[in-house]
């Protein structure tokens, strides 16, 4: 019996897996060099990569073969874009920690959050081209989307641009999916939403700006309190439409 990856798991996905575990600590290990940061810097960051592709394989492995997309042997070109992303959103993760590197590294936090933002566009521009589409990877993109928030709301606060209360911005989901186990009717499928995809991209583009130096922390808190208000907004909405609608 083959150990060396989670039963069910195919090997071309291990190793597609593995790639990204070593970009993250590649990645990692660059920045530290060319930055001067610390080998704690690099270690943490190399863990968070080993988790974020140990819980993608533990996902597909657990997701019914209708969920993915239809080469199951491989994630595909979309997936992989989308967990090209996740190497990227490991390393700003990586800053969290450490808040003088945050702080004085700043503008390349930024950027990388960036290019981060970008490839969310180009992962749903593949999986269209390629025809690619799939329960999987649409809960993947989400899921690393409600992350990336979380993570760029701890970083504002180790910036000391905002205080904890802006961790709402990234808590909102993870809240809602707790009230769905509370209350069923939450648990509904909600329709396409363009207010709802505007306002995530909002919130993400509000905290990747807040980053940056030449953001005060007045500034940061007035911007990222429209962001809550928005966000809060948005999900108050939801909640109403599913209340609503009829038992199933």
């Amino acid at each position: 019996m083959d150990i060396s990856r989670p039963a069910g798991l195919p090997a071309k996905i291990a190793s597609e897996l593995a790639v990204a575990a070593g970009l993250t600590i590649t990645a990692a290990a660059l920045l530290s060099f060319t930055l001067h940061l610390a080998v704690p810097f690099v270690a943490f960051t190399t863990l968070l990569g080993l988790g974020l592709t140990a819980a993608v394989g533990v996902f597909w492995a657990l997701s019914p073969p209708t969920h993915r997309p239809q080469d199951a042997d491989s994630l595909g070109l979309a997936n992989q874009v989308t967990l090209g992303r996740g190497v990227l959103i490991c390393v700003v993760a990586g800053f969290i920690p450490f808040n003088e590197y945050a702080q004085t590294h700043a503008w390349t936090v930024a950027s990388i959050t960036l290019i981060a933002l970008i490839l969310d566009g180009v992962d749903g521009a593949a999986a269209r081209r390629t025809r690619s589409h799939s329960a999987f990877g649409a809960r993947f993109d989400m899921e690393l989307d409600a992350l990336l928030i979380l993570i760029l709301c701890g970083l504002t606060i180790v910036m000391d641009k905002a205080g904890a209360w802006v961790l709402l911005i990234g808590l909102y989901r993870y809240i809602f999916v707790v009230m769905g186990r509370l209350y069923p009717k939450l648990t509904q499928p909600l329709p396409e939403s363009f207010r709802r995809k505007t306002i995530c991209v909002w919130q993400l583009v509000t905290l990747m700006i807040c980053l940056l130096p030449l953001i005060t922390p007045s500034m940061a808190t007035g911007l990222l309190a429209l962001a809550l208000a928005l966000l809060t907004y948005s999900f108050m909405k939801d909640i109403v439409w599913l209340i609503r609608q009829p038992k199933r």
